[in-house]
């Protein structure tokens, strides 16, 4: 029992003292940023937050980037858009050497603060990763471990900070700046790309594109600070902690472009045969039936029953149109009035270019064979229909 209460009013005695820790006059605060892996989730790259100090022998990462695949209900959590990260506190030296291990690059921007700003970063971050502190609601485009660093920088400095967008191309949407770091004619960029609605085609503004590490590193480079009436750059010097070469998007052999581009010319060949034998092949519209009012289903899904900030308007459902699971069952009755049905999705998918061009939202591009089948396939069934 005497031990019990000598470790207990040790560690309390510790967490204490560790939150009045005054850094030296040597310390350093850096953004640090990594490059893209292999896993999807990895693919916008990293960052983080090192604190260093030879002083007190402090050499600490602050990740927001941590998340818990065994964590209670996390699929559930995952499929409503309730993404629980969290912020890990550990030393720097086991981050750095799991990038080692993947063989990514890692660099880092000390940035040029005074003891006290680098005190307020300090003490800030301590604060949040306390077990109360650590857990934060994640969105990958406007709260994610990028866009942490951003907001507490500017927490922090406040009006002091004046972001830069020197070397960056302007005006450019979500969409644009996702497309380019998860190629669109792979699986993970054309299920991203059909799961998102219109806001991701909204223009970003200079902050917003810093939900990107890649952002977060060309800005705070370009970036000043105002001390004492004086602007200074934000960066003091940069440093690369691990070399290895830029990691290149490789496509896969059997893309979505491929593959839907395969299947609508099937699927155009054999409404040829059956337009000029007046007859119906049913197994062709029984599985485009199925499978644009299921994927139909879920885009309605992730748009009115789930918190996920990009889901909703999502105009996917011009084409995947989710009563098509009933249809289905109604087309061997031969009522009359599926011809009128059927104009009607073919008066949708024409809407489908006007948003597109009008830039209200871009649809995957690897998805275009599977429109133009859907545009001939149900031209083909409202006349059969009619007669």
């Amino acid at each position: 029992m005497k031990k019990l209460l000598f470790t207990f009013l040790f560690l309390a005695i510790s967490i204490t003292s560790k939150s009045q820790v005054q850094l030296s006059v040597y310390s350093e605060i850096s953004i640090v940023t990594a490059d893209s892996g292999n896993e999807i989730f990895e693919a916008f790259g990293h960052s983080a937050i090192r604190i260093k100090d030879p002083v007190l022998q402090l050499d600490l990462v602050y990740n927001y980037g941590i998340f818990d695949f065994n964590a209670p209900n996390f699929y559930t959590n995952f499929t409503k858009g309730r993404l629980l990260y969290k912020l890990g506190r550990y030393q720097f030296k086991y981050f750095l050497e799991s990038y080692k291990q993947d063989k990514r690059w890692v660099k880092q921007q000390v940035l040029n603060l005074t003891q006290q700003q680098r005190q307020a970063f300090f003490m800030y971050l301590e604060r949040n990763a306390s077990p109360q502190n650590a857990t934060y609601l994640y969105d990958p485009f406007f709260n994610n471990c990028a866009s942490k660093l951003k907001d507490i920088t500017t927490t922090i400095l406040g009006d002091k900070v004046e972001f830069n967008d020197k070397e960056i191309e302007k005006e450019l949407s979500f969409r644009t700046l996702m497309n380019r770091e998860i190629h669109w004619n792979t699986w993970g960029g054309f299920g991203i790309n059909l799961a998102l609605g219109s806001k991701l085609d909204k223009t970003a503004n200079l902050q917003q594109y810093m939900y990107l590490p890649d952002y977060v590193y060309t800005i705070f480079k370009n970036s000043t600070v105002y001390f004492k009436n004086q602007k200074k750059p934000l960066v003091k010097k940069e440093e690369l902690l691990l070399d290895f070469p830029n990691r290149k998007q490789s496509l896969p052999l059997i893309s979505p472009l491929l593959v839907f581009s395969i299947i609508a010319l099937l699927g155009i060949f054999i409404t040829y045969r059956d337009n000029k034998n007046q007859k119906r092949t049913k197994w062709i519209d029984t599985i485009l039936l199925i499978t644009t009012g299921l994927v139909g289903f879920l885009i309605v899904f992730l748009w009115f029953f789930t918190d996920h900030s990009t889901t909703p308007n999502n105009f996917n459902v011009l084409w995947a149109f989710a009563p098509n699971l009933i249809i289905v069952f109604l087309l061997n009755k031969g009522k009359k009035w599926l011809s009128t049905y059927f104009i009607f999705l073919i008066f949708m998918l024409i809407i489908i270019p006007i948003i597109w061009i009008t830039n209200i939202q871009h649809f995957p591009i690897a998805v275009i064979p599977l429109l133009i089948l859907l545009f001939v396939r149900y031209l083909f069934l409202s006349k059969s229909f009619k007669l």
